[in-house]
């Protein structure tokens, strides 16, 4: 079982595995399934736990801190600002903090770099106020009084990372995107290692559909390092993703044997990382996973939350 930790750009430690915490779809706030998939991932030795006011859950996911017996200084909690907040950064972050009732967040990070008009319920075009940089610059005024420990972005690509920075007087701790071997973020990776920008990895194992496991658990190269290595796919992948340095992975499992799984990092041999590592550039492969059942959605449909792929910066995936 892993217990490492990476150290951020403000000096925090965050666990290199962690505990993602989004149930599929949104639920209700004091959700038992989550509530007891926090306590036992708690139970098993998790200390970094992913939510989001997107997920509905913080409520139970702040319950099960608090009646978990583990100090709350040894527990790294991120969670994430709502698009609807981005024009009101300060009641969405009190919001956040009021649901989750854990004394202060270690990590806020902004959900989405599109902000969502709450009279209207539509996305904001881009480049239309609120920008993602207006709201980091209300995010960076939450940063003083100890209840937010750390920001951070979400989603953001290299093109629209490199104008946050061009304005921000804070650099992002975390940029947390989709991350695997079918998508390695090898341009928005090497940005981040300049910029002192921890990454974490949200859908590292990717995403099954209705009749069948996710792509990647079952991928041929995955497969044959599992069982080389007597060690289940899916720490085959979370151990590939630590492996190249700077990252973290959040994973989701409610099935306690697998949290265990997925806390068992070990190194890979350079040929086998390498090998995993040049995965993407089979025929196909190149793709996300988790946003969208059929990968090729979202590049039929040329649209993100509404915003187009130059919008977004995914013209290209590396």
């Amino acid at each position: 079982m892993t217990t490492k930790t990476a150290s951020l750009n403000t000096g925090a430690e965050i666990p290199l595995v962690g505990l993602g915490c989004w149930m599929l779809k949104r639920v209700e706030a004091d959700n038992p399934a989550t509530y007891q998939m926090v306590r036992d991932a708690l139970d098993v030795g998790y200390r970094h736990l992913d939510t989001a006011d997107g997920y509905g859950n913080e409520q139970a996911v702040g319950k099960a801190v608090r009646d978990s017996g583990v100090p709350r200084k040894d527990i790294f909690v991120t969670t994430k600002l709502n698009n609807l907040d981005h024009g009101d950064v300060k009641a969405g972050f009190e919001r956040n903090l009021k649901a989750l009732d854990i004394e202060y967040i270690d990590l806020y990070l902004m959900h989405w770099p599109q902000a969502v008009d709450p009279d209207t319920g539509k996305t904001v075009p881009f480049g239309t106020s609120p920008t993602f940089v207006e709201t980091w610059k209300q995010m960076e005024q939450l940063i003083g009084d100890g209840r937010c420990k750390a920001i951070g972005v979400s989603n953001f690509s290299v093109r629209n990372l490199e104008t946050l920075l061009a304005e921000a007087k804070i650099v992002p701790a975390v940029n947390q995107v989709e991350a695997h071997p079918y998508l390695p973020q090898q341009g928005l990776d090497k940005l981040c290692r300049e910029k002192g920008i921890h990454m974490t990895a949200y859908s590292p194992l990717g995403r099954p559909t209705a009749d069948k496991p996710s792509p990647l658990m079952t991928d041929a190269l995955v497969t044959k390092l599992s069982e080389k290595y007597n060690k289940t796919p899916g720490a085959v992948l979370l151990s590939w993703l630590v492996q190249r340095g700077n990252w973290s992975v959040v994973p989701k499992s409610a099935n306690p044997e697998r949290m265990k799984a997925n806390l068992d990092i070990f190194e890979l041999e350079t040929a086998d990382f390498d090998a995993l590592s040049k995965v993407h550039t089979e025929p196909g492969k190149l793709r996300h996973l988790l946003k969208y059942d059929q990968p090729e959605d979202v590049m039929k449909s040329k649209k993100v939350f509404e915003w187009s792929l130059q919008d977004m910066g995914w013209e290209q995936m590396d």
